[in-house]
């Protein structure tokens, strides 16, 4: 896969190639051997049968009455090289006259395979490109410009797209000046990166009225309007010109030319004047097809469905010391992925230099996004190698270096979605915080991220809370859900289980009958509802627990506390992951709409200062905060603060914040205050009074 990615040349063809030896010339042919090399590894002619590989002289040559056929081809994919034996036969005295003049050295043509299987069947395949452009704002498929697409009329015969092409009336001659011409450009032959068929255009006359009647031995020229075709290769299709009508070898239309097609060379017997020029199409490889991640109805039905997403992970290659990475493009192509379409590298992020050596720090992290698995691609894309919508697979997630590339203009209208299996090669499940700040930048550039979670067996999507710069990955289906919810939270210790398990439950439930009636921002009908806590064990077990049997979205922000002190339960649907370095940020991406805290030690005291801060600094509106359990409990624990904060007058102006938080003993207690906030009866807030305990006590 990636020394495909290397090459620009099409899978259907192969470079030019040149003449290597002549070894009959007569005045009326030449036989001479040509010499293709460096052609693509991936070149469909490789393993093919002989039978469909034709040698396509070049227009130029074509144009002036000079025919090519190959007759014996020798290609070797090891060696990346043909041999084809071609008889060169003139079509008129300008034939003739090139045919002296054609020498070794020469870039005379190259080979077309056209394949069977990548015939292009049905015209909708074609017909979607009506009105799209490329990268560079040219037109995907028209006849006579951009505006010429009704111009082209498609039909299916027996089995594959036919157009028919009508002919302009009149012909093309060449000036009295040709013959002269001809020495010069069969030395312009002899360097491939001249446009020999510009400099034909010199020469060449339009005779409107010209007859369009084939005589024997004289070429006929004839125009359609200019074809456009970005998306497959075209070919004059020799079956169906009439009887006695043959086109040259130059008969193949390549979708790397801005305005191909506009002459064609015919020769042989008609009686009656030709009208129209019959072409089928053969597909580029997926890639390079300029197709529409929207076109893509397999590719998006195969995305839709977890087992074939996980089970395309398991064709990456093994080792898990190697990142790996495959770019998809097409349902077939994901299907049917093997272990040598994914592109596999090692790289190990070193010690930056940083501000001290710039030099040095640029080409380190240049160095190292080189070595990324995912770069081939993303460079391709940037290059035009890769001009299909697809999405990308790794096996972990992009390093933040990469996003440089992945936000570039060209690679975010190419790449419709990322997915990986692992966060980090070096920290498994738990991202970094320049992680989470490339998933933010990802969701703000329409590129959704998929985490194939092999710990809950699920396809989970990065989803961005609205406002919030913070996100999770949450399974698809409840993406929705997420976005748009109302989040009530539970804080509480590690060490406790089952404690007010069946009040928190009565609550919640409580708060779900209420939303049916309510009519406020946060609780309404068509709010729904989540559910958020540290994802450990004890009290964080129980609220996960509870809101999943109720139906509620449960979530987790999960800290890598591997060795310290806990482990993740097994109610989580939702979450985002944390390494243990980044603990203060973690809790301040809780965002809860609704706090619950149960009895907890240092952890929840720290939570619950918290949730006093982001009240005091007005980030959101003030809401209750439930603390549910005795008042002796939270007095114990809450009052002497509060009360010394008060005494010392370190929280003046700020007393208020302590009508914000309730005591509750009981699930009834509880929704009582849930029912005077959302009726909009709840003195709450800098114009209500403070509490003089630091919080109130509902009964």
């Amino acid at each position: 896969m990636e020394s495909y990615l290397a090459f620009g040349h099409f899978d259907l063809v192969t470079p030019d190639g040149i003449i290597a030896e002549i070894l009959e010339r007569t005045e009326d042919k030449l036989i001479a051997l040509i010499a293709i090399e460096q052609i693509s590894p991936s070149f469909v002619g490789f393993g093919l049968d002989k039978c469909h590989i034709q040698f396509n002289i070049k227009s130029t040559l074509a144009q002036l009455g000079l025919n090519g056929e190959g007759e014996e081809y020798l290609i070797d994919s090891k060696r990346r090289n043909a041999i084809i034996r071609v008889v060169f036969s003139p079509i008129g005295p300008l034939g003739k006259q090139l045919l002296s003049l054609l020498d070794v050295g020469c870039y005379v043509g190259k080979l077309f395979a056209a394949d069977p299987r990548r015939r292009v069947r049905e015209p909708d395949y074609l017909l979607r490109m009506f009105g799209r452009y490329d990268r560079d704002d040219l037109p995907l498929l028209s006849l006579g410009g951009s505006y010429g697409s009704q111009a082209l009329h498609l039909e299916k015969l027996e089995g594959q797209t036919i157009a028919f092409l009508t002919l302009k009336n009149g012909i093309v001659e060449y000036d009295d000046k040709i013959e002269s011409f001809l020495p010069t450009l069969t030395t312009a032959l002899k360097f491939p990166k001249y446009k020999t068929r510009e400099l034909l255009l010199l020469h060449q006359v339009w005779h409107e009225k010209g007859s369009r009647t084939l005589d024997d031995n004289k070429i006929l020229l004839v125009k359609t309007l200019p074809l456009h075709i970005r998306t497959a290769f075209a070919r004059v299709s020799e079956e169906l010109l009439p009887q006695g009508v043959h086109h040259t070898t130059a008969s193949v239309l390549q979708p790397d030319t801005k305005a191909s097609g506009d002459i064609y060379e015919l020769y042989g017997h008609a009686g009656k004047e030709i009208t129209h020029i019959p072409l089928e199409f053969y597909t580029l490889e997926p890639h390079r097809e300029h197709v529409f991640f929207s076109d893509r109805d397999q590719l998006q039905t195969s995305l839709d469905d977890p087992k074939t997403i996980f089970k395309t992970f398991e064709t990456a290659p093994g080792d898990h010391t190697f990142r790996t990475a495959a770019f998809i493009v097409k349902g077939e192509q994901m299907l049917n992925l093997s272990s040598k379409d994914w592109i596999k590298r090692k790289a190990h992020l070193e010690d930056f230099p940083g501000l001290y050596d710039l030099d040095r720090q640029a080409q380190m992290v240049q160095e190292y996004i080189e070595k990324q698995p995912s770069y081939p691609f993303l460079k391709a894309i940037e290059n035009g190698l890769i001009t299909s919508q697809g999405v990308l697979f790794s096996r972990y997630f992009p390093s933040p270096l990469m996003k440089k590339m992945l936000l570039g203009d060209l690679v975010q209208r190419c790449l419709k979605g990322i997915y990986f299996q692992f966060p980090s090669q070096s920290h498994g499940e738990y991202f970094s915080h320049e992680d989470r700040s490339t998933l933010i930048d990802l969701a703000k550039f329409a590129i959704p991220v998929f985490w194939a979670d092999k710990i809950c067996g699920k396809v989970l999507q990065f989803a961005l809370k609205p406002d919030k710069d913070t996100g999770m990955f949450v399974p698809v289906e409840e993406v929705n859900t997420f976005t748009h919810s109302t989040i009530f939270g539970v804080y509480g210790s590690t060490h406790v289980e089952l404690i007010f398990e069946d009040e928190l439950e009565k609550i919640l439930a409580g708060v779900l009958e209420m939303k049916k009636c309510a009519r406020h921002p946060l609780l309404n009908p068509n709010t729904p509802l989540s559910l958020i806590t540290g994802g450990g064990p004890g009290v964080m077990e129980v609220g996960n627990r509870v809101a999943r049997k109720l139906g509620i979205l449960s979530c987790a922000n999960i800290v890598d506390f591997t060795g310290v002190e806990q482990r993740q339960n097994p109610y989580i649907d939702a979450k985002m992951t944390y390494r243990l370095d980044k603990l203060v940020e973690r809790q301040g991406e809780f965002n809860l709409d609704f706090p619950i805290f149960l009895v907890g030690g240092i952890g929840t005291d720290f939570e619950f200062a918290l949730e006093q801060v982001r009240r005091k600094v007005g980030i959101g509106i003030p809401t209750p905060v439930l603390l549910l359990g005795p008042p002796e409990y939270w007095r114990d624990k809450i009052t002497p603060h509060f009360q010394r904060n008060l005494k010392t007058g370190t929280i003046a102006g700020s007393e208020w914040v302590s009508n914000c938080f309730y005591s509750a003993e009981t699930a009834s207690a509880a929704l009582k205050i849930y029912k005077q906030y959302f009726d909009g009866t709840l003195p709450i807030g800098k114009e209500a009074p403070m509490a003089p305990d630091g919080f109130f006590i509902s009964n």
